[in-house]
């Protein structure tokens, strides 16, 4: 019986992270964010929380900060793990097929499409006295927006017929969590998903290159 050779899962292991550069940054970074919510007092984790946040009054005020600084926080530090399985499922493979550059504009357009969009609704709400005023200020952080159109853009790297199945099981579980919860957060990850579909055009030179 052949043996097996130990040092072939290590250097797998670091083929993997290595071809995935930005996932893998991203991903410690939410560690060591994620870390912090443990170490803070709660009463600072909240002012931190709340100054970082999407909200409709920070789009406002000071947008292209709290743009790029929700993306370096989870909502709820328990969700890290769960976290490190999406970013080697989805995030992982569609780095290492579009490459490091397109995969950051991809999340990026994602996540400023679906956080307007998303707070456009919410402001729409408001208007029409369906949620509380105090929404203007709703803690609004997370990299989830992003990852939904990475996750959306990826449908393009699977082959037929697995690719309609895959489309499928995304937009049954976004568009489903819409109709069952139809809050801000729910369309925003919706309209990310739809986000990162529209994004076809990024892809098409990948695949000829591919090809």
């Amino acid at each position: 019986m052949p043996e097996v050779d130990q040092r072939s899962w290590p250097a797998a292991l670091t083929r993997f992270v290595g071809a995935a550069p930005v996932t893998f940054g991203w991903l410690t970074v939410l560690l060591m964010t994620t870390v912090a919510q443990h170490v803070l007092p709660r009463w600072h984790l909240i002012v931190v929380l709340r100054n970082d946040s999407t909200n409709l009054h920070h789009l406002a005020s000071d947008p292209l900060r709290v743009l790029a600084t929700s993306l370096l926080w989870l909502d709820g530090y328990r969700w890290w793990w769960l976290y490190l399985l999406v970013f080697c499922v989805f995030l992982a493979p569609a780095e290492r097929w579009l490459g490091s550059l397109r995969f950051v504009i991809a999340g990026l357009i994602a996540h400023v499409v679906a956080t307007y969009l998303s707070e456009g609704y919410l402001y729409w709400q408001i208007q029409e006295a369906m949620v509380s005023p105090r929404y203007l200020n709703a803690r609004d952080i997370g990299v989830s927006y992003a990852v939904a159109g990475i996750i959306g853009i990826l449908t393009y790297a699977i082959a037929l017929p697995w690719r309609w199945l895959y489309l499928l099981g995304a937009l049954g579980v976004f568009a489903g969590t819409v109709a069952v919860h139809p809050t801000f957060t729910s369309v925003g990850h919706l309209v990310a998903l739809l986000t990162g579909l529209a994004l076809y055009p990024m892809t098409r030179r990948r695949r000829r290159t591919a090809a």
